[in-house]
């Protein structure tokens, strides 16, 4: 199902520069989702998988332009592009997969490319919350939504919406579905960040504060623990941490409920985007919801 989406995607970037092909082939792959949403919601069709090409071109840009403003050396466990050549090459290619995914987007109807282009500019916008919150440490969970919605949520709104545009479905419908799972999907991968170890992570767990981000389990974690927790939790910010600063903070976020909390949002915005899209029976949707939630903690 995703071969042709790979083959268009490569075929996309060769038409716009050989070396920019090269360094495209160095970009791992991931889960495509998008792409796997818009063929499950419109059917493999030519406008079908041209889209879901497109908005991975999207995706991946975003990807390559987080990786430098993060200083990621890893990208889904291999080197990440600036890490191998440099912080330069990945923003330019970034700006290709961008600039070509607009040139393709042209060719569909407008619904559908203002709503995938409004997307883009959120995420951009989302990119520079993240970059603005990450500057001293917050716990403010409207702020966390807010930036959550617009950098990673967005897009698969838009890609859902896009989708049930060319297959004449409740648009909607289906971008209640794909906002409530791109916020559920962007928690539990907060969840992940400090659950899970580096192996399964592709990068070094418990990442997330260090470089600035307060993440949800953080939030809530912070509003149930007494002022001396709170102080120290505070204390930890932005800081390489040690054995013992990981194994409190993880036992912290168990005594607290905060993992607990932020996994039971999710799956209520699993739900809720479940029950949006009931009069579909897609059984493949609901497959996407659940594996999305049910990922190992």
């Amino acid at each position: 199902m995703l071969e042709k989406i790979e083959s268009l995607m490569h075929d996309y970037v060769n038409e716009v520069d050989s070396y920019a092909t090269i360094l495209y082939t160095k970009i791992p792959p991931g889960k495509r989702l998008r792409a796997k949403l818009i063929l499950k919601i419109a059917g493999e069709t030519e406008s079908s998988e041209k889209l879901a090409a497109i908005v991975e071109l999207i995706h991946a840009a975003s990807l390559l332009h987080d990786d430098v403003i993060d200083e990621a050396i890893t990208r889904r466990g291999i080197p990440s592009i600036n890490a191998t050549y440099d912080s330069k090459t990945a923003v330019m290619l970034g700006d290709i997969l961008y600039s070509k995914a607009f040139f393709e987007l042209n060719t569909f109807p407008t619904f559908i490319a203002q709503t995938i282009s409004d997307a883009v500019t959120k995420l951009s916008a989302g990119e520079l919350l993240d970059v603005e919150y990450s500057k001293e440490i917050q716990f403010d969970e409207e702020k966390y939504f807010d930036m959550i919605y617009k950098k990673t949520a967005v897009l698969i709104e838009a890609t859902a919406s896009s989708a049930a545009a060319l297959a004449g479905k409740d648009e909607e419908a289906f971008a209640l579905y794909g906002k409530n799972l791109g916020l559920a999907f962007q928690i539990i991968d907060d969840v992940l960040d400090i659950t899970s170890d580096e192996q399964t992570l592709g990068k070094p767990a418990l990442a997330d504060f260090k470089e600035g981000k307060t993440t949800l389990p953080y939030i809530y974690m912070y509003q149930s623990v007494n002022k001396e927790n709170q102080k120290k939790l505070v204390s930890l910010y932005q800081k390489e941490l040690d054995v013992d600063d990981k194994v409190w903070i993880k036992t912290k976020m168990q005594e607290s409920g905060a993992i607990m909390k932020a996994i039971g949002l999710a799956t209520k915005l699993g739900e809720e985007a479940l029950k949006a899209i009931e009069d579909d029976k897609n059984e493949a949707l609901e497959k996407v919801i659940t594996d999305m939630i049910e990922r190992e903690f």
